[in-house]
């Protein structure tokens, strides 16, 4: 299952009170939402398509860390720190946004104990599932490395739209090894493939089988 979204854990009316005060953008396919090393003045809540995270490599090629989609929030540790941007974010297709600044959200926060502690709650689950996602790249055959990204991407529907691409580029493999890893997953009856969207039959066996 995929950790939870700083965002997603604070209480009902302190999240409507952001949204109520997020300025909402519209980016076309490819454009930069956010450019690492500047300035982290406040976070993005995603309302409408998608955004791949990631680096941009010495050569120029982008290297996606993570690909994020409606209700998911990002940039928010970098506001606590208030340290400067660590990943570039790029809209992927087109995509509606939510802006949220830092001093909104620091202010409104402080008025919301119960808020400050679900989102420590919130961090030391994203931690551990980090630290649980890194062990993984380091054990297992790529089908079952594979198997526990797709439990991770995929949404509440069982589908998630992401491309071979992508999916090789967040497994550091290339498409090749993808695509075989992919075409194990579907000959063992666990995800089924679409234009653009992988579906996950059912996802408590898929993951199971990314422990092997």
């Amino acid at each position: 299952m995929p950790a939870p979204m700083l965002f997603a854990a604070l209480e009902p009316a302190l999240k409507e009170k952001l949204i109520a005060q997020s300025i909402i953008r519209s980016y076309s396919d490819g454009q930069f939402i956010q450019h690492r090393g500047s300035k982290a003045d406040g976070f993005w809540l995603i309302e409408e398509g998608s955004v791949r995270v990631g680096r941009h490599l010495p050569d120029g090629e982008f290297r996606a860390m993570a690909v994020l989609g409606p209700g998911d929030s990002y940039g928010e540790l970098a506001v606590f720190a208030a340290s400067r941007r660590k990943v570039d974010a790029l809209s992927r297709g087109k995509s509606k946004v939510r802006f949220i600044p830092g001093s909104t959200f620091l202010a409104a926060l402080a008025e919301h104990q119960k808020s400050s502690m679900a989102l420590l709650a919130a961090l030391s689950a994203q931690l551990q599932h980090t630290l649980d996602e890194l062990a993984g790249m380091r054990r297992g055959s790529n089908p079952m490395r594979l198997a526990a990204l797709l439990s991770n991407l995929v949404g509440r529907d069982g589908v998630t739209k992401v491309t071979q691409q992508e999916l090789a580029e967040l497994l550091g493999v290339t498409r090749a090894t993808t695509n075989a890893a992919l075409r194990t997953l579907e000959e063992t009856n666990l995800i089924e493939r679409g234009y653009g969207l992988i579906r996950v039959i059912d996802p408590q066996r898929l993951a199971n089988f990314s422990l092997g």
